[in-house]
């Protein structure tokens, strides 16, 4: 059975950041992710989880205001990655986060790729228990990120040739890239060491946009997968009237997303 995570940064949403692990808890995920922690002390974090497990954390952004969306794959912009990285890994292991994901950046062109790898591989270096993911984000989104197509992150972490680095395997982000997800999957499950879910193409509760749920969780069971399966969306309504697609793939009692 695959483990379910609420990103508390979308969902619960209603009630105060650190009063949303409490809520994820009681409405039945195994544990949460959090996109950026950083605004709440490592102390706070720990009273707030309570020993609920945290799946997945990002690395310091930046200045998001400013266009900031991280500095791995920036060309001069080393120090500042290696900065942020440290911060983000420090924190990942006070809080025994799962995964860290390493934000690339806004850049482009050879020798960001080049930039990214050398970050990526300096990073594993420094923290060698700690599990990395790099995820691809659609330009809708995320305009001039760096990391935009999932066929070139699978080629970076073949260049890479590090099983610590792993990729992040976004449901929605797929769809809006290239249309159809299930083919994303199909070629790149192998590699994929973190899920996040949500609907298609409303980015609401997980379901529709032909990606079968039920299968997924099927297939990740089958396959060993010790990641998290991870809920990233934007609830139509109170996120607790919204989970009776939790408790179907818990129960695999029908199939979601067909």
């Amino acid at each position: 059975m695959p483990r379910f995570a609420a990103n508390l940064t979308m969902l619960f949403t209603e009630v105060p950041m650190l009063d949303r692990p409490g809520l994820a808890a009681q409405a039945g995920f195994d544990g949460v992710e959090v996109l950026f922690p950083y605004d709440h002390a490592v102390t706070d974090w720990q009273t707030a989880l309570a020993g609920l497990p945290l799946a997945l954390v990002n690395t310091p952004p930046g200045d998001w205001v400013s266009g900031d969306r991280g500095f791995a794959a920036v060309p001069g912009q080393e120090t500042r990655f290696r900065d942020s990285f440290l911060r983000g890994a420090d924190l990942a292991s006070r809080l025994g986060a799962a995964r860290l994901h390493v934000m690339a950046g806004v850049a482009k062109g050879p020798q960001a790729e080049q930039v990214f790898v050398e970050n990526l591989a300096w990073a594993a270096a420094q923290v060698p228990d700690q599990r990395l993911v790099i995820e691809p984000l659609n330009p809708d989104d995320m305009p001039g990120y760096f990391l935009n197509d999932f066929d070139q992150a699978a080629r970076i972490l073949d260049d890479l040739g590090l099983a610590q680095v792993g990729l992040q395997f976004d449901l929605w982000h797929a769809a809006r890239i290239e249309g159809h997800a299930q083919a994303v999957w199909d070629r790149h499950k192998a590699q994929v060491s973190h899920i996040q879910i949500a609907g298609f193409p409303s980015r609401n509760e997980p379901g529709g946009g032909g990606f079968d749920l039920t299968g997924l969780c099927s297939e990740v069971d089958a396959m060993g997968y010790d990641g998290w399966i991870a809920a990233e969306y934007r609830p139509a309504r109170a996120t607790v009237h919204g989970l009776a697609w939790l408790q179907a793939l818990k129960a695999r009692a029908q199939p979601i997303g067909t």
